[in-house]
């Protein structure tokens, strides 16, 4: 990301934002903690704190006093030791959705919310947070992607990797309308999900730094719900939306061969 112009890093009004990262030994596949970092610089150059909150295995995660909580994609093993640990949590988080918490989650992460999701032959009871459960098939879901979605001015670009078939609810609403790419099952056309302020999507890369209008939703909700306004002040995105769209333009026109 670009140093802004004229950094502002005077915390007016003491506005502080407080951001659970759940797990990041467990789930950081394909640089998903880089979307704690991104959102902490964004907030920075506004003038807001970033409170950052590691939750750890050996911890009990709270959700008390949390602005947005983020959890990132792992492998099997790992994703199912963080389910474990967050079932125990269950009420708690679904509390904090239900309040309009700020959640996003990210491949795993994204497979937890729903009611259930495949692991090899087995399925594993997930956080019933959203309608939605995940099964798997052959061929694993893999390369670059491109999203269109109500939440970001610009599309969404990234990189997914996933055997998981994704279903959505009677009515649940997907985070957006894949462009490029497979997205949650590869039939539908739909990627991602949208709950209350609940972002899940299968989209790494890191998806933030690459995506600087979904940072920004996730900022822009959680002040809402802190202080009453989803104002955010402009910064200069310059390099970052040039990136975006170097890559769209390039997927769109076939010069990316995937792998």
């Amino acid at each position: 990301m670009t140093s802004q112009a004229t950094e502002n890093t005077t915390h007016r009004g003491g506005r502080t934002l407080r951001i659970a990262h759940l797990y990041p030994e467990l789930l950081n596949l394909y640089g998903d903690s880089g979307n704690i970092l991104c959102l902490r610089r964004r907030m920075e150059w506004r003038g807001i704190t970033p409170d950052v909150m590691e939750v750890h295995v050996d911890d009990t995660p709270s959700f008390s006093g949390v602005d947005i909580a983020f959890i990132g994609g792992g492998s099997d093993r790992e994703q199912r030791i963080v389910c474990d640990k967050l079932l125990a949590e269950q009420a708690e988080i679904r509390a904090f959705v239900e309040d309009g918490g700020v959640l996003a989650a990210v491949c795993g992460g994204y497979q937890l919310l729903g009611s259930s999701y495949l692991m090899a032959d087995e399925r594993v009871e997930g956080l019933s947070l959203v309608d939605l459960y995940t099964d798997h098939g052959d061929p694993r879901l893999i390369g670059n992607i491109v999203v269109e979605s109500s939440i970001s001015p610009q599309p969404i670009v990234g990189y997914e990797n996933h055997a998981g078939r994704t279903h959505l609810g009677e009515g649940v609403t997907p985070l957006g309308r894949v462009l490029y790419g497979h997205g949650n099952d590869g039939v539908t056309g739909y990627e991602g999900v949208l709950y209350k302020n609940v972002v899940g999507t299968y989209v790494h890369g890191p998806l933030l730094p690459k995506n600087p209008g979904v940072a920004d939703y996730l900022i822009a909700r959680s002040m809402e719900r802190k202080y009453g306004t989803t104002e955010l002040e402009p910064l200069d995105d310059t390099e970052e939306l040039a990136a975006n769209q170097v890559m769209y333009h390039r997927l769109m026109a076939g010069e990316v061969q995937e792998s």
